[in-house]
């Protein structure tokens, strides 16, 4: 019998034992944290410090994305010469559909989101499946029409036959280096979504970022470039008034928001859904009703002139610079977990009026901004500063450009977090 060894006892380690047992595999599964979930499912269970004995027995390693590529138990493994994959890579072959998938450093959950919407607005049956919450382990056989799949760099570092029949590459830039230890390592891990691709394969990029079109001239697939500001010949992207991608035309006018990184991503969902069976018309009604996920420049509300907008899950520079950049004057809230990047030039765009910087890199942020810099201890304080600083035409935008775990459980936790004081503050100052 075939023992593999599961690294991590989270969601997408346990989808990874479940569908190892149905594959008739012994299954042992190691977290370094105390955790009763393997043994409440029938498995063995090894916990605590690592020790290289734990792979004595184990014919392959099945790694969860929450080990990086140089941590202990996988380089341990390597060097035992055990086989190692991630949880996609192991998973996949077994999906038994045809599927579709999206990375990219940021807008990789909103293009999975559109695709999927616009396939099921034709009556396909198209889950989102992967890094955006259910892991694909889970759908293993469950007779859906499409899988609509999110992979994160993590993710695509461990595979080697993973093999999408369409691809996006949203955008690729620096980002995740604590995990990756370098750059050239992260852009790897990105060209694996498609480096089992052939001419019969899509690959959709953005034609307007450097970093997507270097890496998507390797490609062996059909590329596909759109854009979000004009129209590409070979591809697809906005041109008379209307995102054309393929036969599908979306009016501009049609569409809650304008901006060029919401056209992109909705000219690269379509482009997906396309080619997996959506109609132009489902396409075009899809988009039309689809509206970008939580804590991506969502308006929290307009007060007095000034807007507060909740950008949190802007966790790298890239996409935090796009945010920045989406308006005329800004008094910015930055700062975070920083992942190992320079995130100095967020203070330095010269529409922000104020940088405010929190958590650990704040300092970073408010050394970079000079004389419009001011260091808030907790977001409270940074949102009392935003609305004593703020004027009529300004934006007070949440664009952090870090990770937020130094000081919240997640993005999310940290933009409604932002979002409740903003508020909060709004109703004691109208009382």
């Amino acid at each position: 019998m075939t023992h593999a060894l599961v690294l991590g006892a989270g969601v997408s380690g346990m989808a990874a034992a479940r569908l190892a047992r149905r594959l008739g595999y012994g299954v042992t599964i190691y977290d370094s944290r105390p955790t009763l979930e393997p043994l409440k499912e029938g498995f063995g269970a090894v916990t605590g410090e690592w020790d290289h004995l734990i792979l004595r027995d184990a014919d392959m390693v099945i790694a969860s994305p929450g080990f990086p590529e140089r941590s202990r138990p996988i380089t341990d493994a390597l060097e035992a010469g055990v086989p190692v994959v991630g949880e996609v890579e192991f998973a996949w072959p077994h999906v038994g559909c045809p599927f579709v998938a999206v990375t990219g450093t940021n807008g990789k959950t909103t293009v999975t989101e559109a695709a999927s919407a616009m396939l099921r607005a034709s009556g396909i049956d198209a889950p989102t499946a992967g890094n955006i919450g259910t892991p694909l382990a889970d759908f293993a056989g469950a007779g859906h029409e499409v899988l609509v799949v999110e992979v994160s760099s993590f993710q695509l570092h461990l595979t080697e036959t993973f093999h999408p029949m369409a691809a996006a590459l949203t955008n690729v830039a620096e980002d995740h280096l604590d995990w990756h230890t370098s750059l050239h390592s992260y852009r790897q891990a990105k060209a694996k979504i498609f480096a089992n691709q052939g001419p019969d394969d899509l690959l959709v990029y953005d034609a307007d970022d450097p970093g997507a079109s270097s890496l998507a001239e390797t490609a062996r697939s059909r590329r596909f470039p759109i854009s979000g500001r004009r129209f590409v010949p070979e591809g697809g992207g906005v041109a008379e008034g209307a995102v054309r991608v393929m036969d599908v035309v979306i009016p501009v006018d049609t569409l809650p928001f304008d901006d060029p990184t919401h056209l992109f991503n909705i000219g690269c969902a379509a482009a997906l859904a396309r080619v997996a069976g959506a109609s132009p018309e489902a396409i075009a009604t899809a988009a039309t009703r689809f509206h970008r996920p939580p804590h991506r420049r969502q308006p929290v509300g307009e007060w007095g002139g000034v807007l507060w907008v909740d950008d949190s899950k802007a966790t790298n520079l890239h996409s935090a610079l796009a945010s920045i950049r989406s308006f005329d004057r800004v008094v910015l809230i930055a700062g975070g977990l920083a992942k190992g990047m320079d995130i100095s030039p967020l203070a330095r765009e010269p529409n922000v009026k104020m940088a405010i910087g929190i958590g650990e890199a704040g300092p970073q942020v408010v050394e970079a901004a000079g004389d419009r810099g001011r260091l808030a201890v907790t977001m409270e304080v940074a949102v009392e500063m935003a609305a004593m600083a703020a004027e009529p035409g300004d934006t007070v935008l949440l664009a952090p450009g870090c990770a937020s775990f130094d000081q919240f459980a997640g993005y999310a936790d940290r933009g409604d977090t932002f979002a409740r004081l903003a508020r909060e503050r709004h109703a004691e100052v109208r009382s």
